[in-house]
């Protein structure tokens, strides 16, 4: 008999009965939607993480002040006035590697423009920092050499800012105040979105370092003028500074979700199993009830090559059926999480690819023996089989 002709009685078969034909798949059907979703899902996740890495800046070190002593007690760190500009200058010519050494000292501020106002983040830095962070413009320029040197009132906003501020609308040359102290727009960041903490990237007005230190943060806390916030670099530097890498924490929760990944496709690779334990389940139910069917087949001239293999192709076909219909509800689930979640939708043809073969190998092993049983069978006491 032809593969198309077994094909046509594999599929006669499964149409007889629809229902347990249904049910024998569902376990195919958890098993590669789980596979597909998982993947998926995960793959988005980890393009999430890339994305947060980089934008803090591919290598980025943060160089913090130390902790100082108060009464016996010992303050949280950052709180001892140590870090200058001196400081981030001799890191950028003495430490071997250095590619940038960018000092940051920042408050909240009130924010005004028209009837508008707003709360944020004000950093006082160079124009080192955006290079450190890999920040780039959606429109203007960055500060001048002049500018840095003058203290002049001018700003580079962040995404959150034009919303707030200027209704999404903001142009270069726009003026605004920080507390009382009106700035000019000469940049637009581009977007970067939420940081490690949780906080927006680009809630942030950006000024000139020396503008920051004369002309609105002044003294913070009690402390001088020349203290900084911290220093971002791309090397180690000295023993009495703490160094944190804000990377290291994403990279290990972008580790976390691949264990999890792995472990999902595990239990998922289980219900496939299961699955294909049904399929053989019901195979050997449905060649107990087709027993008289096979024996007359045989009697009339099929081979047992021609039983084992229609018993195999009917396997197959469910396992078939049951992984596309799985890989379906996997996408499916995956986008509908990603979009929830709102990290990229990134659904691998590879996935549903490999998920569909093992669908129809466990189609295939859990078949063999079903069909091996059907084309053993006696014609003579198949045709007495009541």
């Amino acid at each position: 008999m032809s593969s198309l002709g077994s094909l046509q009685i594999a599929a006669r078969a499964l149409r007889v009965n629809k229902l347990r034909s249904a049910l024998t798949v569902l376990g195919i059907v958890v098993g590669v939607a789980a596979v597909v979703c998982m993947v998926s899902v995960g793959a988005g996740a980890q393009a999430e993480v890339s994305e947060k890495i980089r934008t803090l800046g591919a290598n980025l070190l943060i160089v913090m002040p130390g902790a100082q002593n108060s009464g016996g007690a010992r303050l949280e760190s950052g709180t001892q006035v140590t870090l200058t500009e001196d400081d981030a200058a001799a890191i950028r010519g003495e430490v071997v590697d250095v590619q940038v050494a960018a000092p940051l000292l920042s408050r909240s501020m009130p924010l005004v423009a028209g009837n508008k106002n707003w709360m944020a983040l004000v950093a006082g830095i160079n124009t080192d920092y955006l290079v450190a962070r890999e920040w780039q413009m959606a429109s203007g320029r960055l500060f001048t050499s002049a500018e840095m040197d003058s203290a002049a009132k001018v700003a580079i906003v962040g995404a959150v800012i034009v919303e707030a501020l200027f209704e999404g609308r903001a142009r270069i040359g726009e003026t605004f105040r920080i507390g009382n102290v009106p700035f000019t727009v000469i940049g637009v960041l581009d977007k970067k979105g939420l940081g490690a903490a949780g906080r927006s990237q680009d809630d942030i007005v950006f000024i000139p370092l020396s503008t920051a230190k004369s002309r609105v943060l002044g003294a913070v806390r009690g402390t001088s003028r020349e203290a900084l916030d911290f220093i971002s670099i791309k090397v180690s530097d000295a023993d009495d500074f703490r160094i944190e890498n804000p990377a290291d924490v994403l990279t290990a929760r972008g580790a976390t979700a691949r264990i999890l990944s792995i472990l999902l496709i595990a239990v998922a690779s289980v219900s496939l199993i299961v699955g294909g334990i049904s399929i053989m389940n019901i195979m050997l139910v449905s060649v107990t009830e087709r027993t008289r069917e096979i024996g007359l087949r045989m009697a009339v001239g099929a081979k047992r090559r021609d039983i084992r293999w229609q018993f195999l192709i009917e396997a197959l076909m469910l396992a078939l059926l049951g992984g596309l219909v799985g890989a379906l509800l996997g996408a499916t689930a995956a986008v509908a999480i990603a979009w929830e979640a709102g990290w990229p939708i990134l659904i691998s043809p590879w996935a549903i690819i490999l998920a569909c073969g093992f669908a129809g190998f466990v189609g295939i092993s859990f078949g063999l023996y079903p069909a091996h049983r059907a084309a053993q069978l006696d014609p003579i006491v198949a045709l007495r089989f009541e």
